[in-house]
């Protein structure tokens, strides 16, 4: 064995749970400590969670952090733990009272070791500029006799500061500590950036990631190690706990591999952080069981096989609303579902509570449309209420994007699912679980019908979609455009894109804000999401 093993425990924390957050930390040091480890290292911010955003302002929440602290390094000392070096992220505080992210290093029962991270970033989806002070001295510990130096996230991600001042130290090894949200596509980034980080300090670098749901955002893991000269030599896979063992050479000693991960597809890594964001945002707000309108139609299909996947089919109940519109296929897809998934199926005929409508009130055209959904809103959350259970809104992002929904009505609901997938996406993943049951020898859980029909919503005799909306691969492309890549009309033409579909597009997603604003909260996936990244004003009169 190395005389430096390091641990990186890839875990997963709850913003708020200080308790339960320690117990995980005590937990995994034993672990670490059982395989030999000399020094353990957590994510950013392991004892509060993260984001923990105006959390870190109360002074009541600041104590209860440090003495969380305390207690972790009394704990392990208490139970022969305490030669083990233990570095983890947790809310500082400066002497004016200012909050840190702060990276502290137990040892024999006592913090010997503080770091305040440098670089806050302020764009997207962090906003630690205007909570955290900005510490400014870079910090290298002796972990068996050998400089170890460390950073937390956005400090590798900026040029100079940690990197810079620890480049001349000699460092054995570089912990980064990160709380690093999934974006499609991130990942080589990640790895990228930290061989250069590596190169630049000319030792291995540690980059050890949280996983798990917080809201809307998703954490996603894929902790690993990369050598002095970039290469990885050692990798943890994503969505799940991991606690990766590692033996640090000598300084100048090739670095041998160590339990590299699989590979993962976009497409599993994608759907994967859906299922954790769904899981996670039913579990931590104290909820079990999940119920949504199964219309046999591709987005709630692909919305109650992630429900299924993440907390049980036993835990979902799936609703069949039919209407006098809907088809005899839809109801048989919907229900042929619900038995792939295992989940609780249910059928409440909607036209009795519509026809009541229609008699007190003079409705037609699209109003008469939206009566329909929103007796299904209403359906759905008054289970949702007398059964103690939460509600999902099963909208695309192609839908949210130019206001193809119902306020009251098909928006209804706790969380939405796939609220950052535009359609095409939505076909693409829901091929993807099927192709991954096979796979595993198991029941397909989206019918192929589901995935082939032509999408409807099913409000008024041979309705499709394509009646309002350009077909949805044109139409993601544009949106893909002017939402993910800011481009305007000019460009859009530029491309080749029909002037009359342009400006029909780039006019319902103008429109839709108020929609969206109201629209429920579900895991940002994509760079740029709806809610969480992209806000267009509340007027009409908006011109590029």
């Amino acid at each position: 064995m190395s005389d430096l093993r390091i641990a990186l425990a890839q875990i997963n924390t709850c913003v708020g749970d200080i308790a339960g957050n320690a117990a995980l930390i005590l937990d995994r040091c034993r672990a670490a400590h059982a395989l030999g480890a000399h020094v353990v290292a957590f994510p950013e911010m392991t004892t509060t969670g993260y984001p923990i955003e105006d959390l870190a302002l109360r002074e009541s929440f600041q104590r209860a952090a440090a003495r969380s602290v305390d207690d972790i390094a009394a704990t392990l000392a208490a139970e022969g733990l305490g030669e083990l070096m233990v570095i983890l992220g947790t809310l500082g505080v400066s002497e004016g009272g200012m909050p840190f992210n702060q990276a502290v290093v137990l040892s024999g029962g006592d913090v010997v070791a503080r770091y305040n991270k440098h670089h806050l970033p302020n764009y997207g989806v962090f906003d630690e500029r205007r909570i955290f002070a900005a510490g400014k001295e870079a910090c290298v510990v002796s972990a068996a006799s050998s400089p170890v130096g460390l950073a937390i996230c956005e400090d590798i991600w900026q040029e100079g500061g940690t990197v810079a001042a620890l480049s001349g130290s000699d460092l054995r090894l570089l912990v980064v500590l990160n709380g690093s949200p999934f974006e499609e596509g991130k990942g080589h980034t990640r790895v990228e950036l930290a061989a250069r980080r590596a190169r630049e300090v000319g030792a291995p670098l540690a980059y050890v990631n949280m996983w798990g749901g917080q809201d809307d955002l998703v954490f996603d893991g894929h902790s690993f190690i990369v050598s002095a000269e970039g290469e990885v030599v050692a990798s943890a896979p994503g969505f799940t706990d991991a606690l990766m063992i590692w033996d640090v050479p000598e300084a100048g000693v090739p670095a041998a591999p160590s339990g590299i991960a699989p590979d993962e597809s976009l497409d599993e890594q994608t759907y994967w952080a859906c299922v954790t964001g769904l899981r996670d945002y039913v579990l931590k707000s104290g909820m079990s069981k999940v119920v949504l309108g199964l219309s046999g139609g591709i987005d709630s299909a692909l919305v109650a096989a992630i429900a299924a996947d993440a907390l049980g089919g036993e835990n979902v109940i799936g609703v069949s609303m039919p209407s006098r519109y809907s088809s005899p296929h839809s109801r048989d897809d919907a229900m042929d579902l619900a038995h792939r998934i295992g989940a609780d199926y249910r059928v409440q005929h909607i036209m009795p509570m519509v026809e009541a409508f229609e008699q007190q009130m003079d409705l037609s055209a699209v109003a008469a449309e939206n009566i329909q959904a929103r007796v299904r809103g209403m359906i759905l959350m008054g289970i949702s209420n007398s059964e103690g259970v939460f509600t999902l809104a099963t909208g695309n992002k192609s839908e949210l994007a130019v206001g193809y929904s119902t306020v009251y009505g098909d928006a209804v609901g706790a969380f939405a699912p796939i609220k950052d997938l535009d359609k095409t996406r939505v076909w693409e993943l829901s091929r993807w679980r099927n192709a991954f049951a096979r796979s595993r020898g198991e029941v397909e859980p989206i019918p192929q019908s589901s995935i082939d029909k032509e999408p409807s919503a099913e409000l008024r005799p041979d309705q499709r979609d394509s009646d309002s909306l350009p077909d949805y691969e044109l139409l993601d492309q544009v949106l893909d455009a002017y939402v993910e890549h800011a481009e305007g009309r000019e460009e859009l033409l530029a491309r080749g894109f029909d002037a009359a579909v342009v400006d029909k597009v780039l006019s319902l997603v103008d429109r839709a804000e108020w929609k969206r604003r109201q629209y429920p909260p579900g895991p940002k996936v994509t760079a740029l999401a709806f809610g969480r990244d992209r806000r267009l004003p509340i007027t009409s009169r908006w011109v590029e």
